[in-house]
């Protein structure tokens, strides 16, 4: 049992680290973060790509923060602020047309009367369901193959809100959740400028097609919060700087440039850390918000391990499949036949099911694609504080772009960023003219940048099979591990990847529980 007063150590700055290290240290426990980069945040972080060009480095749309979360550590008033909010998503094309979804309003010539009025019910479905996934956010997953009651009761509990949709929503939820996407949408609307756009919900991030299943999972978890796009003030770094300044308020201590080497044990039990410069740290509860292969492979080592359970991480898949692109611009871009002031929503580049599924195909041949879908934001539009007067910052979610491309990226990743740009051209045929200069990040920077295998945002792919009571894997799904005093509080546990804070939340929930409260 870990006393308060016992020093704790979290591996890893990232937003659900440091929201662990928040909720532990306002318990009381003394709690120290250990960050490898010169800056907390991870992922989430604001970076300057160019002179006075700075731009969210990963996720660069605020979409799943718990508000619980963001109320108990009184985010707000540890100055978090927003840019923009309630982000309206715009499907563009080549050819001028577009189509504008502003909640349940379809806008733009893409827009079709028939679509408008399926629209509000593909919604309100929608939304339900995902409100099922929401309510396990904060709820720590039930184990497998016990009788304990807790686990039980947890299992119930799940059963009772599906079953409580009514018959038709459950029937739908059971029919559709482990399904693609691509079917969903072909039955519930016409236009391929909407349809694509939908689709982009359950790909984003993932190593998923339309046509693939889990795709319908994929975009209900991306729902589960509200799915309402926001842009923080200063980017997405000021996220993690507000998580970071609450920690710091209730006693945390965060330690940035202090990357650990390795994760220290005594017989069965987790002793302390090991950092680069050889000093060590003894601690009797580490908290790693790392990937569970970095963890477990790398920091700890598979020899501390039941063979069985390291084979289980040892096939968790964590094959990354996304780039980001930033692009500093001397002037807004202007896409074809898009109304200027429509330029400072959510634009997305998925012009049908067609168009995203035969993009997703190269990566299947570990292949990059080559008319990458892609989502983008102008921040700069919405935050003058990231570029210089009269200019402006571009950045773009690019899919798809496999990790394990078969001639490396150190060959390719020119090549990309030409095909990027050409996409780019199609419906700005200016953009490399105001272009001064532009960075594109493939799944390898990540890796090599963010300390994430595969360079995977989510530490793992979300799907059924590592979702919930199996995320990880089995036997570490609860946020401890089979490791003594060693626990796990990154986006690889449950509910999941995004900036949401949850894994971080439940895992700090879980040790004061089984320190007594």
């Amino acid at each position: 049992m870990i006393n308060r007063g016992e020093k704790m150590i979290i591996i890893g700055g990232g937003h659900n680290g440091l929201v662990c290290a928040a909720f532990l240290a306002r318990a009381g426990y003394a709690v120290t973060v250990l960050e490898a980069a010169s800056q907390v945040g991870g992922a989430a972080v604001t970076h300057e790509f160019a002179p006075g060009f700075k731009v969210s480095q990963g996720a660069h749309l605020l979409y799943l923060l718990d508000e619980g979360i963001r109320k108990d550590l009184a985010l707000d008033s540890h100055g978090l602020k927003m840019a923009g909010t309630g982000l309206a998503t715009t499907s563009i094309s080549a050819g001028g047309d577009y189509l504008r979804i502003n909640g349940d309003q379809l806008d733009g010539p893409g827009a079709e009367p028939d679509d408008q009025a399926a629209m509000p019910e593909y919604l309100r479905m929608m939304n339900r369901f995902a409100g099922v996934l929401q309510r396990l956010h904060n709820r720590t997953p039930m184990r497998l193959g016990t009788t304990d009651r807790g686990d039980l009761k947890a299992l119930a509990r799940l059963g009772w809100d599906i079953r409580r949709m009514g018959k038709r929503d459950m029937r739908e939820f059971l029919r559709i959740t482990g399904i693609n996407v691509y079917d969903v949408l072909q039955e519930n609307f016409n236009s391929e400028l909407l349809k694509g756009a939908l689709s982009l919900e359950g790909v984003l991030g993932t190593f998923l097609g339309t046509r693939s299943n889990n795709s319908v999972f994929c975009a209900l978890q991306r729902m589960s919060n509200g799915a309402r796009y926001d842009l923080p003030a200063g980017g997405m770094g000021a996220v993690s700087e507000a998580i970071a300044a609450a920690a710091r308020s209730h006693g945390a201590e965060i330690r940035t440039s202090a990357r650990v080497r390795r994760i220290l044990t005594e017989g069965e039990e987790a002793c302390g850390v090991e950092l680069e410069d050889g000093s060590v740290i003894e601690a009797r509860c580490i908290i790693s918000n790392a990937d569970p292969k970095t963890t477990f492979n790398r920091l700890l080592g598979a020899q501390h391990l039941e063979a069985g359970f390291a084979h289980r991480v040892r096939n968790i898949r964590s094959n990354g499949c996304v780039a980001k692109l930033h692009l500093a611009l001397s002037e807004p871009p202007r896409f074809t036949g898009l109304p200027d002031e429509f330029t400072g929503d959510r634009l997305v580049i998925a012009p049908s099911l067609q168009y995203v599924e035969h993009a997703f195909n190269h990566a299947k041949y570990r292949e990059y694609s080559k008319d990458p879908v892609m989502e983008i934001t102008v921040p700069s539009l919405h935050d003058d504080s990231l570029a210089p007067a009269g200019q402006h910052v571009l950045s773009a979610v690019v899919q798809w772009a496999p990790h394990n491309l078969k001639q490396g990226w150190s060959e390719a990743k020119v090549a990309f960023t030409g095909r990027v740009m050409d996409v780019l051209a199609k419906h700005d045929p200016e953009i490399r003219g105001k272009t001064l200069y532009s960075e594109l990040l493939t799944p390898a920077d990540m890796e090599s940048g963010f300390g994430m295998t595969g360079g995977h945002w989510h530490h793992a792919e979300m799907a059924m099979d590592q979702f919930l009571m199996m995320r990880p894997v089995y036997g570490a799904a609860q946020y401890r591990t089979p490791v003594n005093g060693l626990w796990l509080c990154g986006a690889g546990c449950h509910p999941g990847g995004g900036v949401m804070g949850s894994a971080g939340r439940n895992a700090a929930n879980a040790i004061i529980e089984s320190a007594g409260g």
